[in-house]
């Protein structure tokens, strides 16, 4: 494999997603450095040895010793980021992230980047309700999705290698898709989930909601306990995708709650034995 002569990997963002990538990659041998600009979250990582080495600032001894570094960061700040610390680049080094959002990030790295360096976005479908290092857990990515988020820029080695990285993190299939592709799908199966388990919380004030519940309405709000900060930054970056596809989800309810109004059986249950058959799909893929 590609990864076997990347031995010195550097993660920047030490969250819930970069903690677990660190625990995944030190466990089978890799050298795993971080930069994180909480001292909390670099004290933790040590002290549990989830990275070897780590730094609150851009250490550049860090940076130009890396034969990989993975953004861990919301997207905003990758490009400014990578603009900054560059110079200290090692040639040849591969750069990827587990950003949630492409289009709007991959092609204003790549246009700023260096003619040496390669940058091949990943996102790994793997995540939890909770956030920081101390929550984060390789086993997030067993049987998991891997998208390879390649554009016209990206060579065939870079390809290899991202998806190399996905069969290493122990992720059970590794697609390839277009920015453009993978921001429309992404749009679907996971920001407009997120958009009805906040929905399903907020339409409705009772306190004691807990107390009535069961399984069904507790496995839909599981992703409503949310990051505020970083899921909001990728619905607006990713808006006209999403909101395509809010569209669509409410023309689609507004069909079923007709069906109800005028007791239309057999057309809610045709709804019914589409929505089974799809979802047997998933049961086993």
């Amino acid at each position: 494999m590609e990864w076997i002569n990347k031995s010195r990997i550097l993660i920047v963002g030490l969250g819930l997603m970069g903690g677990s990538y660190a625990r995944a990659l030190k466990r089978i041998g890799y050298h795993v450095s971080a930069i994180d600009k909480s001292e909390a979250s670099i004290d933790y990582a040590l002290k549990n040895g989830v990275i070897d080495e780590g730094s609150t600032d851009a250490d550049r001894e860090l940076i130009s010793k890396a034969d990989t570094i993975i953004f861990a960061l919301y997207p905003a700040i990758i490009v400014d980021w990578i603009k900054q610390n560059q110079s200290d680049f090692k040639s040849g080094i591969m750069l990827t992230d587990v950003t949630g959002i492409k289009g709007n990030i991959v092609y204003k790295i790549q246009e700023v980047l260096r003619d040496d360096v390669e940058f091949i976005a990943a996102h790994p479908m793997a995540g939890r309700e909770v956030c920081g290092v101390e929550n984060s857990d390789e086993r997030i990515f067993r049987d998991a999705n891997f998208i390879v988020v390649p554009t016209e820029r990206n060579t065939d080695k870079a390809i290899k290698w991202c998806s190399n990285l996905g069969g290493i993190l122990g992720c059970r299939k590794v697609s390839v898709l277009t920015p453009e592709e993978h921001d429309k799908m992404i749009a679907y199966v996971s920001q407009l989930t997120h958009c009805i388990a906040v929905s399903l919380m907020t339409c409705n004030d009772n306190e004691k909601l807990v107390d009535y519940t069961g399984d069904s309405f507790r496995d839909l709000t599981r992703i409503a306990r949310i990051n505020e900060n970083m899921w909001s930054e990728l619905f607006l970056m990713n808006k006209d995708a999403l909101l395509f596809q809010m569209d669509a989800f409410i023309d689609e309810l507004a069909s079923l709650r007709d069906n109800i109004r005028n007791e239309d059986v057999e057309a809610l249950k045709e709804k019914m034995r589409l929505s089974t058959k799809r979802r047997e799909k998933f049961i086993n893929p």
